[in-house]
Formats: C-alpha cells, structure tokens, sequence
C-alpha cells in the first residue's frame, strides 16, 4: 500500500536532527508503518534497541491512480478537489483506485482498539505519513474527521500526545525546533 519510497538526503539529515533532540526520551516502544521510509525516520531509534513493530493501518492514505506518478495537474486539481469535500464533511470522496479519508480513520482506529488502548508501553514513538497522521489526530481527540487540517504537519516534526483515562490530549503542537537548530 503506497509509494514505498527512501528518505532523501534532506530527509536523512532531518532524522537524524529529530533523533539528535529525542534520543533522552527514553520510548519504549517505535511504532512505524510498513513502508520503508519510516523505518529510515527512526532507524536510530531502532538501533538503539527500542522494541519495533509495525502495522499496515499507519500507511499513508492510497492516492490510487495517481500512486507512482509525477505530480502534475490533474492530481493538484483532484486534491483540491478532496480537500474541499473532507473539509465539508464529506470524509468518503476519494480518488479512482483510493482510499477515502473514512476508510483510512477506520483502519487507524482498528490501530487504537487493536493496538494503542492494549499496549503497556508509556512512552511509545509512532512514525507514520502526513495525510495518515492529519486523520490519525483528530479520530484520538475524540474530533470529527473534516477538521484533520487543522493538525499541520511537516516531516520528522512531533505531535506529543499524553493519554489520560482514554482520552488523548496535545502536548506539543507540530514541533519543530529540532529542525531549526
């Protein structure tokens, strides 16, 4: 599911800044989607013998037909297109081949029943993809699914959420200081 592409040079440096500024944390557990350039994200994290698993529900939504191509305009026009249909509460418009944003919130919240709610890890990392995590934060908070762009992301940035009895709250919102040192 989805482009399984490396991390670029800029990405490799970004990674290795976010680790530089989190390795103290202490995780006890790195939690990754299936596709390799969250692996990369965090393989110093790995390295350093935190558990690993990984779970198909944190792959990045499926751009269906458009997977695998140049970002041209049909696909720029199609994503305006979507955007505008979630944000209007219309989270099951979808491309051709693709996921919808509905479907993704499924499959993450089969992530939080299955997985999350079970684990007796404190401190666990989740690396995962952009449009993913926009859906990911909004279905923790309790928040409907058309609000997931008021949860920016940047790569290797940190959404800190702490639980409490089930209920999530944001620590830290989209931080980046790491990448700016």
């Amino acid at each position: 599911k989805g482009m399984n592409s490396a991390l670029n040079e800029k990405g490799k440096w970004q990674a290795q800044q976010f680790y530089n500024h989190f390795h103290q944390v202490n995780f006890q557990l790195v939690c990754t989607s299936t596709l390799f350039r969250t692996h990369q994200s965090v393989q110093h994290f790995i390295n350093d013998g935190i558990e690993w698993k990984q779970f198909e529900e944190l792959c990045e939504i499926s751009w269906g037909k458009f997977e695998g191509h140049a970002v041209g305009t049909t696909f720029k026009h199609e994503y305006e297109r979507l955007i505008t249909e979630w944000k209007s509460g219309n989270t099951n418009a979808k491309v051709d081949d693709g996921e919808s944003a509905y479907e993704v919130h499924l499959r993450l919240q089969h992530f939080q029943k299955t997985f999350l709610e079970k684990c007796s890890a404190d401190r666990i990392l989740i690396c995962m993809h952009g449009r993913a995590l926009r859906i990911f934060l909004p279905t923790l908070l309790n928040k409907p699914i058309n609000t997931m762009d008021e949860y920016p992301h940047h790569n290797l940035t940190l959404y800190k959420l702490i639980e409490d009895g089930g209920n999530y709250n944001i620590e830290l919102f989209n931080y980046q200081k790491h990448l700016h040192e």
